[in-house]
């Protein structure tokens, strides 16, 4: 028999329910449950500590976590084209600036940002550009001798034709 006092058959309280503090259950995050990247639960921490609303839905911090990751992972993709596309291995702010801008809907979303070392976009005002109109008409010679003697064989060759 025990001499303790204690029955070897009961349960030890303070162990959360386990048996003598037996093998405990993983803990399995919400990011992970939602499949995410994103830390579901820090940004439910920053929704409540923000104070936005009075009350957080629980899958507020999900839809959030997933909207973020999708924006992070499409301005990614783009950045990373637009370096393989100056030969480099490394995304720096221009490539971002380049993939932002350069892209329909998340310029019009970012349109207010300024992209610290992002610099501009190429673009030269057509106006600038040398004229086309040039090119198409017949190159005026500069003496006035010369322009004369073709006006002389151009006036004779519609007599003999």
């Amino acid at each position: 028999m025990d001499v303790s006092g204690t029955g070897a058959g009961k349960a030890k309280k303070g162990a959360a329910g386990r048996k003598a503090g037996g093998p405990r259950k993983k803990s399995v995050t919400r990011s992970v449950r939602a499949g995410l990247q994103f830390p579901v639960g820090r940004i439910g921490r920053y929704l409540k500590k923000g104070r936005y609303a009075q009350r957080v839905g629980t899958g507020a911090p999900v839809y959030m976590a997933a909207v973020l990751e999708y924006l992070a992972a499409e301005v990614l993709e783009l950045a990373g084209n637009a370096a393989r596309d100056n030969k480099k291995s490394r995304i720096i702010p221009r490539h971002v600036l380049l993939a932002v801008r350069n892209d329909d809907e998340l310029g019009k979303l970012l349109a207010g940002v300024t992209i610290a070392h992002g610099g501009v976009l190429p673009k030269i005002n057509p106006i600038l550009l040398p004229k086309k109109t040039a090119e198409k008409a017949p190159k005026e010679p500069k003496s006035p001798k010369k322009a004369a003697t073709p006006k002389k064989a151009d006036a004779k060759s519609p007599k003999k034709a």
